[in-house]
């Protein structure tokens, strides 16, 4: 289903201690928008929700909705750092356009909803 990579888990867990966060899962999501029309979510929760898959990776406990959940199926997150700093890279088998930036895409089944850029 979802794939999360020892140096993303390590970036994810200094981020919970950093924000001082008490939140049990990191949530991963897709909510319509950005330039290609769908965008991805990553964020702490406490609630699991009506409909939530639940996995664990690298010690991590994700939650993943229902609606997003077909359109990550694959899906491998990274942690890459460089010379400019560093980011989270996803890299979704399900994405037939992505933006620029990453961060935005399409899938064969879900356009999404665009935004201009």
């Amino acid at each position: 289903m979802l794939t999360i990579t020892e140096a993303a888990s390590q970036q994810i867990k200094e981020m919970m201690e950093g924000e001082g966060s008490t939140a049990q899962y990191l949530r991963f999501g897709v909510k319509g928008g950005g330039c290609s029309g769908l965008s991805y979510g990553l964020s702490f929760d406490d609630e699991v929700n009506d409909g939530d898959k639940e996995i664990e990776q690298q010690g991590l406990k994700i939650l993943i909705d229902s609606d997003s959940s077909p359109l990550v199926q694959g899906t491998k997150i990274d942690y890459k750092q460089n010379m400019m700093g560093g980011g989270f890279v996803i890299d979704n088998p399900n994405a037939l356009v992505s933006c620029g930036c990453g961060s935005s895409f399409k899938t064969a089944t879900n356009a999404g909803t665009p935004e201009k850029c």
